[in-house]
């Protein structure tokens, strides 16, 4: 096993919310009466079944309710044995999957409020990111606004399965939010099932599902720098979260040919796409979706041409490894230490940041 060290940054974990009436306490009366009156009690997708073995690891799975729920364990599990400095807390909860973009928004503000008073403000170890819709662009930004007052808010988090390619116009808005006010972009795993999660249409299993994510990531990632995202916002980092990272090298070798017999209709893409992902986008490390020897891994890092793309992550509470073993093996001393600390820190300025109590949503 390669070793951990101590001071480390878990790039994503993710706190349940037990349901949907914990967020009761901050939706306004208009919202908590439409949730009463509707009967809503949760909002559950099938990004991660609830008895799927993948969802969560046997000893990190609670009794009872929800993996992930209870503070307690997720310092027990993966902050004190991990010895973190940091954990970036990222909720998946179903308030993206919600039509009506008023309900979105109000579901959106109530997770972030609920996050901050639940978690970030019970241990300052942990940090938070901003969970957004993309039904109103509008209230998008300003929820962004309003949360970044608390410097503990250290990225925004968006799907990387919605209604729209991310690199499209109308979302520009939001990304020229972020990079005001240096705040990455996370763009993770999951699906806001307004559309087939395959480029074919709705599969059968949800293998079929989790396998097509990394084929989302390529799809987007394309649409974000092909549009120009990079360009108008030079200084915005995306990082994309339980992507996988093994397919870069391939993937970017075929954009940049195409890149090069195409370029005269996006001639505003004035630097290759690898140079493109070097500067600004970053992968999380867990799943790691390379073999177990560790020489092809190593192979993988040398095709990357960069030792900055990584970030450590756990994916707690999902079963991604067994025991401590949360790095492949082979990895050398300087390049642990870059995964897991100066990389991280590199990606999220706001990190050490400490809030007036004044300044919290």
């Amino acid at each position: 096993m390669t070793s951990l060290i101590a001071g480390g940054v878990d790039c994503d974990v993710h706190p349940a919310v037990p349901h949907l009436t914990s967020l009761l306490p901050y939706l306004n009366d208009y919202w908590r009466d439409q949730v009463t009156t509707r009967g809503m009690v949760d909002l559950v997708s099938q990004s991660y079944p609830a008895n799927s073995p993948i969802t969560a690891r046997p000893d990190w799975r609670p009794e009872q309710g929800k993996p992930g729920e209870h503070l307690e364990d997720v310092r027990r599990h993966v902050l004190d044995p991990f010895q973190l400095s940091y954990a970036i807390c990222n909720p998946l909860y179903g308030v993206q999957m919600v039509f009506s973009e008023d309900m979105a928004d109000a579901f959106c503000r109530a997770l972030n409020d609920w996050l901050a008073k639940e978690w970030l403000e019970r241990d300052p170890r942990l940090r938070g990111s901003i969970v957004i819709s993309v039904q109103s662009i509008e209230k998008a930004v300003a929820e962004i606004e309003r949360c970044a007052k608390d410097p503990r808010f250290v990225q925004v988090l968006m799907l990387v399965m919605g209604d729209t390619p991310l690199g499209k116009r109308a979302l520009w808005p939001i990304y020229e939010a972020a990079e005001r006010l240096e705040l990455p972009i996370g763009v993770h795993a999951g699906s806001a099932y307004h559309n087939p999660p395959t480029a074919v249409g709705w599969g059968s299993y949800h293998i079929e599902d989790y396998v097509g994510q990394a084929q989302a990531f390529q799809t987007q990632l394309t649409s974000l720098i092909v549009e120009g995202v990079f360009v108008r916002h030079p200084r915005l980092k995306m990082v994309m979260l339980e992507s996988g990272f093994t397919w870069l090298p391939p993937y970017l070798w075929r954009l940049h040919k195409f890149w090069r017999g195409v370029r005269m209709e996006t001639p505003w893409v004035d630097r290759a796409p690898l140079e493109i992902v070097r500067s600004n986008i970053r992968f999380s490390l867990q799943p790691v979706d390379a073999p177990p020897d560790s020489g092809t891994l190593n192979r993988l890092f040398d095709h990357m041409q960069s030792d900055e793309l990584v970030l450590f992550s756990t994916d707690y509470p999902h079963w991604q490894f067994d025991g401590q073993d949360a790095l492949p093996e082979g990895l050398t001393p300087d390049l642990v230490r870059k995964i897991m600390i100066d990389n991280p820190h590199a990606t999220y300025p706001r990190l050490k940041e400490r809030p007036p109590k004044e300044a919290r949503p």
